[in-house]
């Protein structure tokens, strides 16, 4: 890409361009580190393999409008300076700062920083750019989500960073891609809730203008919004992860709101209208998190000209499920985050937004209420029905639906199936991955599309007061794409039909570790995969694990949680989920793995291969031309700040490995424990 090409992106992209000169020169700015004056520190974002995003912030007492000399050099002590510019940081954008920083050689480290006019500086902050198009190597890169500061500690990243210093250069991580949940919305204040679980309710600051949801607080104007991301970027972990890694980024629900899609917000069971909220929400990640997302409410380089929205009822929806109201487009459209990148020869990363475009999740609607059993799964024929709205059947939904002893009319028979994607998006994806010649085509889902899935019909009699009313198998449940039955199998049909190889997903959302395959069916519908599915444990917000810990005694929490006297929790609901009812039950009444083992049904997950609802981390993959292995890494539970460098203990250290597999064959993993067989028995 020429110079010229490179700065008219920039504008498209709405950030200040940079261009790399052919000239290395030692430093000229009299920088001096004055961290407290740039309290969220630095970060860097979205690298291809000649250019990156800068960002940092710098709030000034005075003033609107203040300029920074950024600078990009080959050394921490700027002795090789390749770029110098002058970049403007404005009120009106929170006083953060964006530099498009391009010309650069691919696949190098590079180091740069901010200086005001006084000379106060930055920290130093290291970045990575992504190999040429051409470049053989493998590809090696983290993904994270869901850091909770308000209730955990961010070990997870002090670890990484840890490890990473320490790695040879061909075993060190390019970028980290968080898939969501950077931020929680909801915040809680230890004045009213000291401890949740067995935690520490950590003191976040107070949101301006928050509204009170139960325990919650949450924000309604860009104020609260602002001060979220910034009591998030506070803590010394997350900000020294931006500092050492690039990260691309893509939002997951609490960017927003906790239950929301498109413009809604329901708090209590009532749906709410709220596009100025929306708006805000992405006026508020567009500033804090450095990216290439599409700006489409103006042209202005240096902040995010939001569009003018009213509040205003949404009643009609396209068939999609997408509201028509003028101001829910406007506001959604505010900012598009779905786009690819390229590492290399090897990588294509496709990453989704599952929040913008969906519809309403409609198991949750009031008309399921009838479908209430004394189970903690729900049916998976009804999660069936009520997914596939008009096209469930082949298109020929049910009347009626009756489950059990229970029927009512099918309130989904004349309706959309359920989307997370939206049609646009969701055409985009398929066409990105019909045309990616990349050995390996990642498809970044924030939320997991692997079905948590067991076998209530073989539920001892003593333990129910009535018979399982499913056909077969029960789902927990939940609105992430393993919900999305049809949606799902349309995606995952698509890579069949088009014979692509080396189909892979990656997801957050589920505060736990997932690895198996990606097929379109289970049984007893068959069983055809089309490619490997993995899924992080978060990096500190609690999961079902660890809330089951807590549940009050009823005569089905064996499936969830084994209590041993003398110690600690285990998490049985990690074998209910991948091999049925009995092995959890019988590993929760003898503790012994074997006989757990030799009770599997397996016919209730023939898709995963490692499940573990307790874990927290992070995953590493390295994706080379003929072969890609996902690392779990597995910390202890992060419920206060590890004292030691490397981030505290691990639990376990968990690798998955496939070949590439040819179109029409099924990939295989290979699964090898590296660290803490022990920790990780019950999720194999």
């Amino acid at each position: 890409m020429d110079r010229r090409k490179f700065l008219a992106g920039a504008t498209a992209l709405g950030v200040s361009g940079l261009w790399a000169g052919r000239t290395v020169a030692a430093s000229r700015v009299a920088w001096r580190e004055d961290r407290a004056l740039y309290p969220q520190g630095v970060a860097s974002g979205d690298p291809d393999d000649h250019s990156v995003i800068l960002w940092t912030r710098r709030p000034f007492e005075q003033g609107d409008r203040h300029e920074l000399t950024v600078e990009v050099a080959r050394d921490p002590q700027f002795r090789k300076v390749v770029a110098t510019a002058r970049v403007p940081v404005l009120a009106v954008a929170d006083w953060t700062c964006r530099a498009l920083v391009g010309g650069l050689a691919p696949a190098t480290v590079h180091w740069y920083r901010f200086t005001d006019d006084s000379g106060a500086g930055s920290r130093i902050g290291r970045t990575v750019t992504a190999p040429k198009v051409s470049d053989p190597r493998p590809v090696r890169f983290a993904f994270v989500s869901c850091n909770s500061v308000n209730e955990g500690a961010q070990n997870a990243y002090r670890r990484m960073i840890w490890e990473d210093e320490r790695a040879p250069d061909d075993r060190k991580i390019g970028f980290v891609l968080h898939l969501g949940d950077f931020i929680y919305e909801v915040m809680e204040y230890p004045d009213e809730v000291q401890h949740r679980y067995g935690r520490t309710v950590y003191d976040m600051g107070r949101i301006p203008d928050a509204r009170k949801v139960g325990n919650f607080h949450v924000p309604t104007t860009l104020e609260g919004y602002r001060f979220v991301y910034r009591a998030h970027i506070n803590d010394p972990d997350i900000q020294d992860a931006r500092a050492h890694f690039p990260f691309v980024c893509m939002g997951d629900n609490h960017e927003f709101s906790w239950q929301g899609w498109q413009s809604f917000v329901k708090f209590g069971g009532k749906i709410e209208p709220a596009q100025p909220l929306r708006v805000a929400a992405n006026q508020a990640w567009w500033e804090y998190i450095p990216s290439r997302v599409r700006k489409v409410s103006g042209a202005g380089l240096e902040q995010f000209d939001p569009p003018a929205v009213a509040l205003a009822p949404i009643e009609t929806f396209d068939g999609d499920g997408f509201g028509t109201e003028a101001n829910n487009r406007t506001a959604v459209d505010s900012m598009v985050a779905y786009r690819a990148m390229r590492y290399g020869r090897n990588v294509e990363l496709m990453v989704t937004d599952f929040h913008s475009y969906a519809m309403e999740y409609p198991a949750s609607r009031p008309e399921t209420d009838v479908f209430d059993f004394p189970f903690p799964v729900y049916p998976q024929e009804l999660m069936e029905i009520v997914d596939g709205g008009r096209d469930y059947n082949s298109g020929n939904p049910p009347e009626t639906i009756t489950i059990g002893d229970k029927s009512a009319p099918n309130f989904r028979k004349d309706e959309p199936a359920f989307t997370l994607l939206g049609r646009d998006q969701k055409a985009w994806l398929k066409d990105r991955l019909a045309q990616s010649n990349a050995t390996w085509k990642i498809w970044g889902a924030t939320n997991g599309p692997l079905d948590a899935r067991t076998d209530p019909q073989n539920l001892p009699d003593e333990l129910v007061d009535m018979k399982w009313p499913g056909k077969d198998f029960g789902t927990f449940g939940g609105a992430d794409f393993s919900s999305a039955f049809a949606e799902r199998a349309e995606i995952y049909d698509h890579v069949r039909d088009h014979k692509i190889s080396g189909f892979v997903t990656v997801s957050g959302d589920r505060h736990s570790f997932w690895a198996g395959y990606a097929a379109p069916r289970l049984p007893p519908a068959g069983f055809d995969p089309v490619g490997l599915s993995f899924i992080t444990g978060s990096v500190s917000a609690p999961g079902m694990a660890e809330a089951s810990e807590y549940y009050k005694d009823f005569p089905l929490l064996p499936l969830f949680v084994r209590k041993p006297e003398g110690g600690a929790p285990e998490a049985t609901v990690n074998l209910t989920i991948k091999r049925g009812v009995r092995a959890a039950l019988e590993y929760a009444a003898s503790g012994d793995i074997d006989k757990a083992r030799a009770l599997t049904n397996p016919d209730v997950a023939p898709h995963l291969e490692f499940v573990d609802m307790a874990g927290h981390g992070y995953c590493v993959v390295t994706a080379g031309p003929k072969a890609i292995e996902t690392e779990f890494v597995c910390i202890v539970r992060p419920v206060t700040r590890a004292t030691t460098p490397d981030g505290g203990p691990l639990r376990y250290r968990v690798s998955h490995r496939a070949g590439l597999w040819q179109p029409g064959t099924a990939p295989k993993l290979e699964q090898s424990v590296l660290e803490g067989e022990g920790e990780a028995k019950l999720s194999m």
